[in-house]
């Protein structure tokens, strides 16, 4: 219903903000990321998604399209409802979730209020099953293994799998690794390809 809402921050509490927008203030549940961002009194644009339920309806949105990407990417994820989502991505950014994907890494999603060790395992396995069709349909149906970090494949290879974890094509991640400083940290080198994908 609403893609995004620019206003006026009016308030800002770690899991909400509220953006003033022609006199009608919209309270947003936000990440803590995403609450960090912005100041009181100054201007904001968050990304949102209207939750609907039989007794409420809530506004949940974001400071980047990362974020509400990714937010969507989890809510689809059976167990994860929008405060797990939320708590998730207030613990670890959309990078570092990807990351947290590919290395199997289920002890920084358990940092999330809620999030238990079965629930941070259902997270990586669905989201390892999506990188793997994704990766099945670009190779044409032949068996793809997913790429495993611990056999050396490179900070440029982590963030390839990283970015197909975010739900980009690999010829499109492919294309915005082109040029970057492959020597840097895999977080660093998805943070800079996610500039260039959102532009």
């Amino acid at each position: 219903m609403f893609h995004h809402i620019k206003g006026t921050v009016f308030h800002v509490d770690p899991n909400r903000v509220v953006l003033d927008n022609g006199g009608v203030g919209y309270s947003i549940n936000t990440s803590f990321f995403s609450a960090s961002a912005v100041k009181k009194g100054e201007e904001a644009l968050f990304y949102t998604y209207l939750h609907v339920r039989e007794d409420a309806m809530e506004l949940y949105g974001f400071a980047t399209e990362e974020e509400l990407s990714c937010y969507k990417m989890l809510t689809s994820i059976s167990g994860v409802g929008p405060k797990a989502a939320l708590a998730i991505l207030s613990v670890v950014t959309p990078e570092k979730l990807a990351l947290c994907v590919i290395s199997e890494d289920e002890k920084a999603l358990t940092k999330a209020p809620g999030v238990g060790k079965k629930l941070a395992q259902r997270i990586i396995l669905e989201l390892k099953d999506k990188l793997a069709k994704s990766q099945l349909s670009v190779s044409g149906g032949a068996g793809v293994e997913l790429p495993q970090p611990e056999v050396n494949m490179g900070s440029a290879g982590e963030a390839l799998a990283a970015l197909t974890v975010l739900g980009y094509g690999r010829a499109e991640a492919a294309e915005a690794l082109k040029g970057l400083d492959e020597s840097l940290p895999v977080e660093e080198l998805v943070r800079q390809c996610l500039k260039k994908l959102m532009r």
